[in-house]
């Protein structure tokens, strides 16, 4: 993304919004420009990428974004945002974001910016989306995960890291207590095929559950192995 740009105002909690889906955690991106009128405007596509979706998923506290794709709950709406998001993916929220003038002013079919964010999983306080400690969201409320409690091995973290959309895992430890309330997770629920938050309970303050996923969702390396394949058989 391009390095130069203006620096917008410090957002308001109310300055994104995802309308037409399922739940608050999916639908298509507006942004409140005008915060004195509640303007909400359109985004297009070409201006939005996935460090762009981490900090909107973040600032509506959903979990990690899951599917990024234009037109998915419908087209752009007049009016339509003229600026290219340019977020770092730290931020914690989408204008807080530096931007840059765009040429758009018209956005073809197929490309309003259309989200999912995980709406029970995500980890936190990493280097990446994908590294972290484990938070759950069960009844409304997000919560770390208790190591001790829970029996984690490579194979529970695997069902974490696929529900953060991050691939599979790569190790998993525990890190230092916390006072928060927290849940543990049922292993034999999660190995059963259930959501983490269908199998959480609360539990009392303990050491929290340390993530690292590959940050590769497994269709893209099953299509990597392929195309690696195909490419090989040409040479």
């Amino acid at each position: 993304m391009k390095e130069n740009g203006d620096q917008c105002a410090l957002a308001l909690p109310d300055s994104v919004r995802l309308v037409n889906g399922t739940s608050l955690c999916s639908g298509r991106l507006e942004v409140n420009t005008n915060q004195s009128t509640q303007r909400w405007s359109s985004v297009c596509e070409d201006d939005f990428d996935q460090q762009d979706a981490e900090v909107v998923c973040r600032e509506l506290g959903c979990g990690a974004p899951s599917v990024l794709q234009g037109a998915l709950y419908g087209e752009v709406e007049p009016p339509m945002r003229t600026k290219e998001f340019q977020c770092g993916g730290h931020e914690s929220a989408l204008l807080n974001c530096r931007s840059s003038g765009s040429d758009r002013n018209t956005c073809s079919p197929g490309k309003a910016v259309g989200l999912t964010c995980s709406e029970s999983v995500r980890l936190v306080a990493g280097d990446s989306r994908c590294a972290g400690t484990l938070e759950v969201k069960h009844n409304g409320e997000w919560r770390p995960v208790s190591y001790k409690h829970s029996g984690w091995t490579l194979k529970t973290a695997a069902a974490a890291c696929r529900e953060s959309d991050c691939g599979s895992a790569v190790s998993v430890r525990k890190r230092e207590s916390s006072d928060r309330s927290m849940w543990w997770i049922m292993y034999e629920c999660v190995h059963s095929g259930s959501a983490l938050r269908e199998c959480a309970a609360s539990a009392s303050s303990d050491s929290m559950v340390d993530l690292t996923c590959s940050g590769k969702p497994t269709s893209d390396i099953i299509y990597d192995i392929i195309y690696d394949s195909n490419v090989s058989s040409l040479l």
